[in-house]
């Protein structure tokens, strides 16, 4: 088994990540939580990480501020993406691409950045545990580490009201692989207590489309999206609707560097 490279799914990765509404929540929340975050941090041009990052749609939103950003990952297709749009840019970013396994990045190549980035990343690793607690030598003491991943929870719920019983009965085991369906989910709980032992004091925590994914097929006449998203942001740190989302953020501060 390996873990998920998006060579061949770059453009529909891209689309259906940040093209979409599901995109618009996600993007909301995670600035949401990180906005506050990044200014109490010193100094004000922060070195960060973006592991695993894609095409680099924070990255890019980093750089534009002022942050040095490094914006790594296993696709090469999506660091294509990424360079044609810092290319783009009204804006210089400084951003360097390192087209790289996360698990191969390390403190003597790169040394330690004061945040990083994992989001949609982890669900998809095999030892995402051990994949995590490395990238975490990383980030320097009293360091930012954001990390969004996909909620095991959530997808057994949302197959119950979906009555697909089967496959809640098979443990959300599939029969046939779909290539954006993240092979790997996690529980909230064993996500929360591995930040613990890596003493990492959980600044915030966020629920990813917490009503989005759970909306009836008939909406009324008068439905709008931006209420949608505000509704999003207004319930998504709220239980029992943040261990319901789809994608669950944790935004914590390291307190020593994990072994």
């Amino acid at each position: 088994m390996q873990d998920k490279n998006f060579d061949k799914l770059s453009l529909k990765f891209a689309k259906n990540i940040y093209g979409t509404t599901k995109g618009e929540i996600r993007a909301a929340v995670l600035w949401r939580d990180l906005a506050p975050a990044l200014t109490n941090l010193e100094p004000p041009r922060l070195r960060i990480l973006d592991a695993g990052g894609g095409f680099g749609f924070l990255s890019q939103k980093l750089a534009a501020l002022g942050h040095d950003v490094v914006l790594c990952d296993i696709s090469e297709q999506m660091l294509a993406l990424a360079k044609q749009q810092i290319a783009e840019s009204d804006t210089p970013l400084s951003i360097e691409l390192v087209h790289s396994p996360i698990q191969a990045l390390t403190v003597e190549q790169f040394g330690q950045f004061d945040v990083i980035l994992c989001h949609a990343v982890a669900e998809w690793l095999i030892d995402a545990k051990s994949t995590l607690q490395g990238l975490l030598k990383l980030l320097k003491p009293s360091g930012l580490f954001s990390l969004m991943f996909y909620n095991k929870e959530a997808l057994r719920f949302h197959s119950l009201v979906s009555g697909n019983f089967d496959y809640v009965q098979r443990d959300l085991v599939v029969k046939k692989k779909i290539g954006l369906t993240p092979t790997h989910p996690l529980y909230i709980e064993d996500v929360r207590q591995w930040f613990n032992e890596w003493q990492m004091h959980i600044q915030t925590q966020s629920g990813v489309r917490v009503i989005n994914d759970y909306l009836k097929q008939h909406l009324p006449p008068n439905f709008d999206t931006q209420q949608l998203i505000e509704m999003e942001l207004a319930y998504s740190q709220r239980e029992p609707y943040l261990s319901l989302g789809r994608y669950v953020h944790f935004l914590g501060q390291s307190s020593t560097t994990p072994s």
